[in-house]
């Protein structure tokens, strides 16, 4: 079964739409379950669809991309995976297995993609410094291009020449360029981490990072396990908070500060 032109259209816009929403709408697209509706709704199968993207989905609970972090494009692998389980006959687990080579393979370009960026982003600074807000805007827009593109460009070459494309980049991509792009990308997380605590009150909240590191570093924990730890560490902070201003205007804790117990 062949898949049709518009379909193949339809499913790269979305790939554009979907890594544009991840970055800046946060709608939602961007989630493999998505990814996989809308792929079984475009090519007439919702149920696989569903199967593979949701599958997908739990693969990437809890992580996020803070920072520079690149991690595994799903949203891609869901797309595609959707695709062939369809078109193939082989069902979800073949789409799934398909699925996640693809998302990691996302990764490199990913990395590549983001390296491209900065050419835009260095010109709307430089348009920013000699006042060109306009040039500086416009720059922003297309800094958009090479994200989209990363994504555009894959899932159009592996829905017209089949699941051997794929394969084929994957097995075929140099040690030296996989092996670079590696490198880049576990700098760049790093780099995000240290930009993002620039701006944090650090002083504040040393103890909370302590935690953080110990959790992340020395305990076999997943990252949705530290995150929902960081999820109750800040509960507890905000109740306590809340307590501490609740008390504060209070008049009965007032008038026992000021001797309202009738001691005076």
């Amino acid at each position: 079964m062949d898949i049709a032109w518009w379909q193949v259209l339809l499913l790269t816009l979305y790939s554009a739409f979907a890594i544009y929403d991840g970055n800046n709408t946060t709608m939602g697209f961007v989630k493999p379950t998505m990814a996989g509706f809308f792929a079984g709704l475009i090519l007439g199968d919702i149920e696989t669809g569903l199967i593979v993207g949701g599958t997908l989905n739990l693969l990437v609970l809890g992580v996020g991309n803070f920072g520079g972090a690149s991690i595994p494009d799903y949203m891609t692998g869901a797309l595609i995976g959707t695709a062939f389980a369809i078109f193939s006959g082989e069902g979800a687990q073949f789409g799934i297995s398909l699925a996640i080579p693809i998302g990691l393979l996302m990764v490199q370009l990913d990395v590549l993609a983001r390296f491209t960026n900065t050419y835009f982003q260095n010109r709307a600074e430089r348009f920013i410094k000699q006042g060109d807000i306009d040039r500086a805007s416009r720059m922003g827009l297309w800094g958009i291009m090479p994200t989209s593109l990363s994504r555009m460009i894959p899932v159009a070459l592996a829905l017209i020449f089949g699941s051997q494309f794929v394969e084929s980049i994957v097995g075929y991509m140099p040690d030296w360029l996989m092996s670079g792009l590696e490198v880049a990308g576990g700098m760049l997380p790093a780099l995000g981490i240290a930009i993002l605590l620039r701006y944090l009150p650090v002083n504040e909240n040393i103890p909370y990072l302590i935690i953080g590191f110990v959790v992340a570093a020395y305990l076999d924990i997943t990252v949705l396990g530290a995150a929902l730890i960081g999820l109750a560490l800040a509960i507890l902070g905000y109740q306590r908070l809340t307590k501490n201003n609740d008390d504060s205007n209070d008049p009965n804790n007032a008038a026992v500060a000021n001797g309202g117990m009738g001691d005076e």
